[in-house]
């Protein structure tokens, strides 16, 4: 099985189903939905979602400032896992090699933190948007897991592969 194939460090002797979805089109439309969604959050949290949050009262704008920075760290990490795994699936890095850039990723189930007594404070769109983002993490944590990925040893490339798609992400939320 070529390196491709593989999962980040995965079995080599057999293709597994998980291996098999990471390489497949319902990996692509993982990634574009994920891709999508980190867009769309920055584009409502740079725009209306900024005017919106200018009205709530004060425990609000605090619900709505600590989700928002979860949101953002949420996305940021779902998008570097998904960069890493379409790295993989398309040669540009190897499983070893996105392992050894794996650490950097921090792939936790969370909630939202905020009171549920101040959700309906919250614009829709953006408690939509919160939503959404914690079904896609879920998503990708369980693909994750399930690929089983193992920390290697290998040492990173000088320059990262990725690191133009990388800060492409992080300038879409403004360096939140």
């Amino acid at each position: 099985m070529s390196a491709q194939g593989q999962a980040f460090g995965g079995e080599a002797d057999a293709v597994s189903f998980v291996q098999r979805h990471a390489n497949s089109e319902a990996f692509k439309a993982l990634f574009r939905e994920g891709m999508t969604l980190v867009e769309e959050a920055a584009s409502y949290l740079d725009g209306p979602g900024r005017t919106a949050s200018k009205a709530l009262r004060r425990p609000a704008a605090l619900a709505y400032a600590t989700e928002s920075m979860r949101m953002t760290t949420r996305l940021m990490q779902v998008a570097s896992w998904l960069l890493l795994r379409r790295a993989v699936n398309e040669g540009e890095l190897t499983p070893q090699q996105a392992l050894s850039e794996r650490h950097r990723v921090r792939l936790t189930k969370q909630e939202l933190s905020c009171d549920t007594a101040l959700l309906p404070e919250l614009p829709t769109p953006f408690v939509e948007l919160a939503e959404r983002s914690l079904r896609l993490q879920a998503r990708v944590i369980h693909l994750d897991r399930s690929l089983g990925e193992r920390p290697v040893s290998a040492a990173a490339p000088a320059t990262h592969p990725l690191a133009a798609q990388l800060a492409r992400v992080a300038a879409a939320f403004g360096g939140r």
